[in-house]
């Protein structure tokens, strides 16, 4: 890939925006904002955050090898290199990045994901739908690094690295924070998705319109020129309704598909006349498939307006014989199958559910698919948005015929302190539905213990994680392997 110029860099920021202080004729090979992964050649983001400031590792950064800073004043003690000076660095850093990794995102098909549930899921289905019309797709989600959405620096040399493997798209699915700190902010997607909105991240936003807000900022004409929407959502009718006019939008929802079936470990729909097979249980996850054969179609269209032609365009066809070969998604809506499952005649569900409405889904979903009781083990995390615990407790004794709340990531809070937050929300009739176990694999033991021929266990929360962030320390922690262990090791027990 070619070398940038830090006046390349600067002026995708804007000319009247940025001043180049310093030797600005060395060239540019990347950017990063953290100075223990800074190269030679890199420019170095001095961003700030709640608890740290990088202008104080501007230094360190030019002893790794920065040509350039990226500050919001003038540095003294860092040599003759070059200082981008502008107002803010957190505004700057995303069109920045891009120009310091050779704009990376304009050699791919780009799709964009956001919505409080289902993105993960989403983007693994478009990427196995376009893998099987033959379009090798990256991932940038939460299955593939710290954060869903990474930092502009960090994202742009993701894109980057997909490009040098010979990636043709990418589909990325953007947090609400990611908007809010402007991580995406000089990237554009060929079409971006709206899967739905919940409760979540309040700790962060403040209110659920700031919440929406964040959200909807994806769903303008400088991130894409076309979009698709799950207007069966609230938020999503509301979002659709005021999209600017410049963005092509499709309006979808389940009255757009025919034929549904869903069983435990796959559904299957019509749409546009064509059979839709997905090998993944839960109804919730018909919304997600649909979502994501939605975009591909959008892609395909658009390749075919832009005169790409057929023999260069995606094969629909193609891509939904693509879906039957998804493979399972890490910890959503993922069944634990041991032969003491099948002896039992139980069913036992990890999911990712760590949202009033995720675990709605879930548990609704589950339901539908048992014939005996639903067993639910949830919790909700430390030191996070606290006004969603006692409604994920009302979820759970409503729509569980048995709950066990426990422990989930407390950072350093009191787990029975959570707990007691979450169990204040459930409804007096259902009290008795709704025990607590602040160790989580006791808790895990005791849903199995307790379940019956019949029954479904739905261990929610975590997920993929492998591990408990207790706050002083992490320790590794698998619901999936916890799962297995105790189905291997503990006889059924009637614990109810």
């Amino acid at each position: 890939m070619a070398l940038r110029t830090i006046e390349a860099v600067a002026s995708r920021i804007g000319v009247s925006s940025a001043q180049i202080i310093g030797d600005a004729s060395p060239a540019v090979s990347g950017m990063s904002h953290d100075s223990r992964t800074v190269q030679p050649g890199h420019v170095f983001a001095c961003l700030r955050g709640s608890s740290f400031d990088g202008h104080d590792h501007a230094a360190g950064a030019v002893a790794a090898g920065a040509v350039a800073l990226l500050v919001d004043h003038r540095l003294d003690g860092v040599g003759d290199v070059a200082q981008i000076v502008v107002a803010d660095t957190r505004r700057a850093v995303g069109p920045a990045a891009a120009a310091a990794w050779g704009d990376p995102a304009d050699r791919l098909l780009m799709i964009g994901i956001t919505g409080t549930n289902g993105k993960t899921t989403t983007a693994q289905i478009v990427a196995a739908a376009l893998d099987g019309a033959g379009v090798s797709t990256g991932i940038i989600g939460t299955l593939h690094g710290p954060r869903t959405t990474p930092e502009a620096p960090e994202l742009h040399a993701a894109l980057a690295g997909f490009v040098d493997e010979g990636r043709s798209a990418v589909v990325m699915e953007v947090s609400s924070h990611a908007l809010e700190l402007r991580r995406v902010h000089g990237t554009r997607f060929d079409v971006v998705g709206f899967t739905n909105f919940g409760h979540d991240h309040l700790d962060l936003h403040g209110s659920p319109e700031a919440y929406f807000r964040a959200k909807s900022l994806l769903f303008s004409p400088s991130f894409s020129p076309r979009a698709v929407i799950n207007v069966d959502d609230t938020h999503g009718r509301l979002l659709a309704d005021g999209v600017d006019g410049d963005i092509d939008v499709r309006r979808v929802g389940a009255d757009d598909l025919s034929d549904v079936v869903v069983g435990q470990s796959n559904h299957s729909y019509t749409w546009n006349d064509r059979r839709i097979e997905v090998p993944l249980g839960g109804d919730f996850n018909v919304a997600n498939s649909q979502m994501a054969i939605e975009l591909v179609a959008r892609l395909a269209e658009a390749q075919t307006n832009d005169g790409d032609g057929a023999e260069n365009g995606i094969d629909l066809d193609a891509a939904i014989t693509g879906l039957g070969m998804l493979a399972p998604v890490p910890g959503r809506f993922e069944l634990v199958e041991t032969p003491e499952t099948v002896e039992r005649k139980i069913a036992v569900v990890v999911d990712y559910a760590h949202t009033p409405d995720g675990l709605e889904r879930v548990l609704e979903s589950a339901r539908r698919i048992t014939t005996g009781r639903v067993i639910a083990v949830f919790g909700c995390a430390g030191r996070r948005d606290r006004e969603k615990r006692p409604v994920m407790g009302e979820v759970a004794g409503r729509l569980a015929d048995v709950a066990v709340a426990t422990s989930d990531n407390p950072r350093g809070e009191d787990p029975q302190a959570i707990i007691d937050d979450v169990i204040e929300g459930v409804a007096a009739n259902y009290r008795s539905r709704v025990s607590a176990q602040p160790d989580r694999r006791v808790a895990i033991r005791v849903a199995l213990q307790t379940a019956e021929s019949g029954d479904t266990v739905v261990i929610a929360g975590k997920g993929h994680e492998t591990y408990q962030d207790l706050g002083d320390t992490t320790i590794d922690f698998d619901d999936r392997a916890v799962a297995r262990d105790e189905l291997a090791r503990h006889e059924p027990k009637d614990l109810s």
